[in-house]
């Protein structure tokens, strides 16, 4: 049945847009069109269009949060699913995943080197912060 289901989508021409949007990457398809517009996902290492159809086996740079997702195209479908459903249409590479592992504990020991204060200055700190900064 899964040689059934792929020759079917083998068949059917969907937009890179769609894609995305089917995939979870994006959770309307007017933002997916947004940042593949804007350049933000490359598609096989090239700027591309949202009307770009896509290919089995291409790859695709997608931004995540702080980081740029690598994955690469495993099934292609034109209607959203469930998320574990939508997770088997692309793979992550794994210099993808470690770029992200890195980037995660880089943040975090960053944060580790400058605390934020627990509390706002009071109007008499704020002075003293003024007067500091004008010496």
């Amino acid at each position: 049945m899964n040689t059934v289901t792929q020759k079917t989508n083998e068949n059917t021409a969907v937009r890179l847009d769609k894609w995305l949007w089917a995939a979870r990457f994006f959770k309307t398809r007017a933002l997916a069109r947004e940042m593949v517009q804007g350049g933000k996902v490359q598609y096989n290492g090239q700027r591309s269009k949202p009307s770009k159809v896509v290919e089995l086996g291409a790859t695709l740079k997608v931004p995540q949060g702080h980081d740029i997702k690598e994955v690469v195209v495993r099934e292609i479908h034109d209607k959203r699913r469930a998320a574990p459903a939508a997770q088997a249409m692309y793979e992550e590479t794994s210099e993808s995943i470690a770029a992200r592992t890195a980037n995660a504990e880089a943040r975090q020991a960053g944060a580790l080197y400058s605390p934020r204060p627990e509390h706002k200055p009071d109007k008499k700190q704020r002075r003293d912060i003024i007067r500091f900064k004008h010496q």
